[in-house]
């Protein structure tokens, strides 16, 4: 087993870091590499020399313990790609020790307002695992990303675990946790505030489980959106359970482009999650359509099937709190709403369900009452 860590880091502060080798040798930054831990000395050749020997060690190395905070420059302009902390092909790793990755990104949030700038700017994100197996990544706090908190490709079989994710609300396009073309990944026990989703699936993400996560702020736990690309994989197999989102600008959430690319999203189940003031608490959306940028007049080729929403109760901040919005080209197919229970104390009234090109199966509480039999987007009470 080999690890291969590419850092791009300046001006860091390091308390402590240590990669113990078969719990035997401890390669500590800070004694043994000559890291001064004063928050002002570039830390990069102590970091890199460390890699380098751990990597050299005739034993496998599997273990990297973070403690204390990790600080990124803030100037985003000194990174040359849009990665701060980048961890490639690794095969059983376990990085624990709360720790604390700290972005500084409070100066760089302004140029990632897509919303003004079609052209958005690369900024890097503070932890990508690429290619990363088996793995074990617990403890660990990633803080005020300049852009996504973590970004987690083409990889198997890892865990997140009292993971959290710490940024304010105003901080733009700052994903907690985004996964994409990866195959069995499992976010237990976390906390996660930011100001984008706070969990982002793309295409070729399957068997993927969240449970026991708090989420806000952010915009909610979200699949997509999908089918802006050629190519895109199928989603297959997303578990979210046992999760509480707090004043989150959506709850759980699945996304597709209009006029899309083919795809698909199947298996796909949200259960006993607790809202707490969330607007959308429930939303399918096949027009999604941010700043304009699409053809509302061509319905989504994105094929959703086999969801369930069971047991979600709570308080919405929008009136409409259930919003199942499918393709007029491809419906939804398999849908089961059981059990749902959010309420809506605005002025306009009690809250309501809107639906289109979707007949879901129904059982338990239904409050507010389903739409299960309008096919043009009528609202129900």
């Amino acid at each position: 087993m080999a690890i291969q860590m590419n850092i791009a880091i300046t001006a860091l502060l390091l308390l402590f870091t240590s990669i113990p080798i078969l719990e035997c040798t401890d390669i500590d930054v800070v004694a043994n590499f000559g890291a001064v831990a004063d928050g002002q000395t570039d830390l990069s050749q102590p970091l890199m020399n460390a890699w380098k020997e751990a990597c050299a060690s005739p034993e496998a190395v599997n273990i990297l313990q973070l403690q204390g905070t990790l600080m990124a420059p803030e100037d985003p302009t000194v990174f040359k790609e849009a990665t701060w902390v980048s961890i490639s092909y690794v095969d059983g790793l376990t990085m624990f020790g709360g720790g604390v990755f700290d972005g500084q990104g409070a100066s760089a949030w302004g140029q990632n307002d897509c919303a003004k700038n079609k052209n958005c700017v690369k900024l890097p994100i503070n932890i990508r695992f690429h290619v990363v197996k088996n793995s074990l990544i617990q403890d660990i706090t990633t803080k005020d990303s300049k852009q996504f908190h973590v970004n987690v490709l083409g990889c198997s079989n890892i865990t997140f675990q009292s993971f959290t994710v710490s940024a304010p609300e105003e901080s733009l396009n700052t994903d907690g946790i985004h996964i994409g073309r990866s195959d069995g990944v499992y976010i237990l026990d976390s906390k996660i505030g930011t100001g984008d989703d706070c969990v982002s699936l793309g295409d070729g993400s399957n068997n993927v489980k969240v449970q026991g996560v708090t989420c806000g702020p952010g915009h909610g736990i979200s699949i997509g959106s999908l089918g802006k690309y050629k190519n895109e994989e199928p989603i297959l197999g997303v578990f979210v359970t046992q999760c509480t989102f707090a004043n989150t600008m959506n709850g759980v959430r699945i996304k597709t482009w209009p006029a899309s690319q083919p795809g698909s999203a199947t298996d796909i189940h949200f259960e006993d999650i607790t809202m707490d003031n969330v607007g959308n608490p429930i939303l399918v959306d096949q027009e999604y359509c941010p700043w304009n940028q699409c053809d509302l007049s061509v319905p989504s080729r994105v094929q959703l099937s086999t969801l369930s929403f069971k047991n979600i109760r709570g308080t919405s901040k929008t009136q409409i709190a259930v919003k199942l919005i499918c393709s007029s080209g491809l419906p939804c197919d398999e849908v089961e709403l059981a059990d749902i229970d959010l309420t809506y104390n605005g002025p306009e009234g009690p809250a309501i369900s809107q639906c289109s090109n979707v007949h879901p199966a129904l059982s338990g509480v239904q409050n507010p009452a389903a739409c299960s039999s309008e096919p043009t987007g009528e609202a129900a009470p």
